[in-house]
Formats: C-alpha cells, structure tokens, sequence
C-alpha cells in the first residue's frame, strides 16, 4: 500500500511539474503593450507583441501599457502677464516612449503613475506657468489653440533630457479668472456693446442725412436747371426778336428800297 501511494504521489507531483512547465513557459504579449523579461529579478530583454517562451520559476515578464492616456491637474495657481490670478484645468495626453521601455520598468517598477509625479508634474507646474505668464488674461483666451501648442512645447522641451514619456498634447481645458476680473470683463463688454450700439445709430443717422441731401441738392439742381432754361429761352426770344428789329431796320434804310420809295417827298412841276 504504502509502496503504491507512493508511486501515486511522484506521478501527481511529476504531472504538476509537466503542467507548471505547459502552462508557466508561455506567454502572450497584447499589442497595446510591451513585456520586460526577467531572469531571477534581472532584466534579460524587452519583449514585443505575440506568444513567447519563458522558462519557469526563473523567469518572470512583467508588462508595460503602450496606449495613449490623458491625466488632468486641477487648480494650477498661475497668473497672466497682467497679473491676474487664475486656476487651470491642464490635461496631457502622453504615453511611454517605446525605446524607453527598459528604463521605465528599471526606474519605476512600470507603475506610470509614479512616474508622471517624478517627471511631468514638476516641470508641468513650472514651465506652463511661465507660458501662461507670457499671455495676457484677454488674450489667453481668444488664443487658447496657441497657448495650449507653446505650453506643449515647452513640456516636451523641459523633458527632452529624460524622454521616457511622449507628449501627444496639452490642454488647458479650463481658466477660472478672480470674480473681480470676470465683473471688469461683463463691465466692460457691456460698454463696447452699448459704443458699438450707437456707432450704428450714428451710422444710420448719417445714411439717412446723405440721403436727405442728396435728394434736397438733386431737387435744388433741378429747379437751378428749369431756371436756367427759361433764362436761356427768354435771351433767345429776346435776341430773336432784335436780330428781327435790326434786320428790318436795315432794310428799311437801304436805297431804292420799296420802302423808302413809299415815303420819298413828291417833286410838283411848275410847269
């Protein structure tokens, strides 16, 4: 019997030992990730997407996330290039360097988290307060698509030393501005409004002046040029009627005309 259990319990423990090598020497990476084979602890290789081989209990792979991932900082205290104060919502989109692998895992254990606070968040803090500075709060927001590209910019520049991450992007999604400020902006767009307002009015008023003008000169010109052609009538009458005068006149005081023969003294014969 005890012969017999005996047997048994070598062929159990020599079945686990054949499905322990089956099932614990393969392995698959996704492909949204990369593996980082270790060897009693050290890192033997970076590993790609598939199926791969690994001897058991000396071996171990532990898996690196590739995709892209968006992590947001609230209430990032800065101020604008005319001092007033705002807190930011900032998200980066960024994901692992794919030959930085090694060092992710080496330095950070693959846990990106601990390393956006080691390498992003100071240098997020720092240099995209000083961009912020370089805007004017009224301008920061009607160029909110450059500020987020110098702000994206100057991250990638801050850690190009280091690049373990790549910055896909940065935006600053929110700027919340001191209430002071936010009444001085609706004072103030409220102003322009009501300027803008009567410049239309004056603009309108202004048309309608043109108009009444143009419609009193063109009435004015029109009585002008009816008076000047009656004038004109009248000089050409008047010019006719002595060019008639004069021409008969001549006519009259031309010799041996029937006229002047009509009106001639008669001679009486004495004889």
């Amino acid at each position: 019997m005890n012969y017999k259990f005996g047997g048994t319990f070598i062929l159990l423990l020599a079945g686990l030992l054949v499905l322990t090598i089956v099932f614990g020497s393969w392995y698959t990476v996704d492909q949204t990730q990369r593996g980082v084979l270790l060897r009693n602890g050290a890192l033997v290789e970076v590993v790609q997407p598939g199926l791969h081989f690994k001897w058991p209990w000396i071996e171990s792979v532990s898996k690196i996330d590739m995709q892209t991932h968006n992590f947001t900082f609230e209430n990032v205290n800065s101020y604008s290039a005319d001092q007033q104060p705002a807190d930011l919502r900032i998200s980066v989109r960024l994901h692992v360097a794919p030959d930085k692998v090694a060092q992710m895992y080496s330095r950070f254990a693959g846990d990106q988290q601990a390393a956006i606070s080691r390498l992003i968040t100071p240098h997020m803090n720092q240099e995209v307060k000083v961009v912020f500075g370089q805007y004017t709060a009224q301008r920061a927001i009607t160029a909110r698509g450059q500020l987020n590209a110098d702000a994206a910019k100057a991250l990638n520049d801050a850690i190009a030393y280091d690049p373990i991450f790549v910055i896909e992007g940065v935006q600053i999604e929110d700027i919340e501005f001191s209430k002071d400020y936010i009444r001085s902006v609706e004072a103030r767009m409220q102003a322009e409004v009501a300027v803008q307002q009567r410049q239309q009015e004056l603009a309108q008023e202004k048309i309608k002046a043109d108009i009444a003008v143009t419609q009193a000169t063109g009435r004015a010109n029109s009585i002008r040029a009816e008076a000047q052609a009656q004038a004109d009538a009248t000089t050409l009458r008047g010019n006719a009627e002595a060019s008639a005068i004069k021409a008969k006149g001549e006519a009259l005081a031309a010799p041996g005309s029937t006229a002047t023969q009509e009106h001639a003294p008669v001679a009486l014969s004495l004889y």
